[in-house]
């Protein structure tokens, strides 16, 4: 049983408590300037070792730079593209600025007025990374007891806008091949079959299968700071894509004279072509010189999408061609794509409702215009 004690300092008696923990180890707590802060300090205690809520004094004090090191360590499981913004969020963001602070100090104030200045001079994307890395880890303090609630949920967060998307026309996605000369092959391939810029570097001779006019994706070249990664595709799933006939010619040259192994849109080295990061690069060059608006290489992949739903391809055909994880994802991310088909819905039900009693009195009925 825990009791209380009286002691004498230089500024007069304290009380001490000494208790036992879950694990029959016992420790004191002392300084208590009364006799009832002593007795309350000790019945909180043993409510939350009856409640399995008891947190060691110990662990409360460890530092976020020690849970952050520890749990970057267990991000092993995140692709290289995506740990790296994770271990700059830390590094720039959340440890100069908790990574002195004990776990059981952080306040949820605290939190948002952080995440409030961050605000002020950082994208929301940024924010958002840095505020989850800091709630993930505070996530993994309470499941290991060291606190008893995260006090970095529940804060007001920034939104991200949505970005408009890009759909070419056949026409301007012509004009774009033809500016960007011999990589012509290349831009067609990312129009036409919406492989992520990774997927069309990553592609070698043994993934293309030019009788069925298909492209199979397995894997997924990411360039992180200046090394290219090479893993599976985004959502670890290789798929089949179709590429239109008049393709086949073209696909079939850049392959000719390559082993299976070779890349099939290769830099003139033969290694994995790099993204343009600047205004002089290939694709920004064609870009202008096709007099389009300014674009990356990934909007190729949203006039895929774009041209697929104008041909009449419904969401689930669309949503195994780009790779996407559901039909729901494909629909949330090009929903506006999808505007006609409310129209239709609507057609539709009107010709419904027009062979229905009702329908046909108020089709006799004139129509009021202002």
């Amino acid at each position: 049983m825990a009791s209380v004690t009286a002691y004498e300092t230089a500024a007069g008696k304290r009380y001490r408590v000494r208790y036992r923990t879950p694990e029959h180890r016992q420790t004191d707590k002392r300084g208590f300037r009364t006799k009832r802060e002593a007795e309350l300090f000790m019945a909180s205690v043993e409510v939350a070792k009856a409640r399995g809520e008891f947190v060691r004094p110990e662990d409360a004090r460890e530092t976020l730079a020690t849970l952050g090191a520890a749990w970057l360590s267990t991000q092993s499981h995140l692709k290289p593209s995506s740990l790296r913004p994770v271990e700059s969020a830390w590094r720039l963001h959340v440890e100069p600025r908790w990574g002195a602070r004990k776990v059981s100090d952080v306040r949820h104030s605290d939190v948002q007025r952080w995440v409030t200045e961050l605000t002020r001079d950082r994208s929301a994307t940024t924010v958002l990374r840095a505020y989850g890395v800091l709630a993930a880890i505070l996530d993994v303090a309470v499941r290991d007891r060291r606190i008893l609630t995260n006090n970095a949920r529940g804060v007001n967060l920034p939104r991200k806008g949505r970005k408009e998307h890009v759909y070419l026309t056949h026409d301007q996605v012509s004009d774009l091949a033809l500016a960007a000369g011999e990589r012509a092959t290349f831009v067609l391939t990312l129009a036409y079959t919406g492989l992520r810029w990774g997927e069309a570097v990553g592609l070698r001779v043994r993934d293309v299968d030019l009788q069925r006019r298909r492209l199979n994706v397995n894997v997924n070249a990411v360039e992180v700071g200046s090394v290219i990664e090479v893993g599976t595709p985004k959502t670890h799933k290789r798929r089949s894509v179709p590429f239109p006939a008049l393709l086949a010619a073209s696909i079939a040259d850049q392959c000719q004279g390559k082993g299976r192994e070779d890349l099939v849109f290769s830099s003139r080295f033969g290694t994995h072509e790099r993204r343009s990061h600047n205004r002089h690069g290939w694709f920004p060059v064609a870009v202008a010189a096709a007099g389009l608006p300014p674009m990356t290489p990934h909007d190729l992949r949203h006039t895929a999408a774009s041209l697929a739903v104008s041909s009449g391809a419904n969401v689930k055909a669309v949503q195994r061609m780009l790779g996407h994880a559901s039909a729901s994802m494909t629909l949330d991310v090009y929903s506006d794509l999808f505007d006609e088909d409310l129209d239709a819905v609507a057609g539709r039900l009107d010709e419904g409702l027009a062979r229905t009693v009702v329908g046909k009195m108020w089709a006799e009925r004139p129509t009021e215009t202002s």
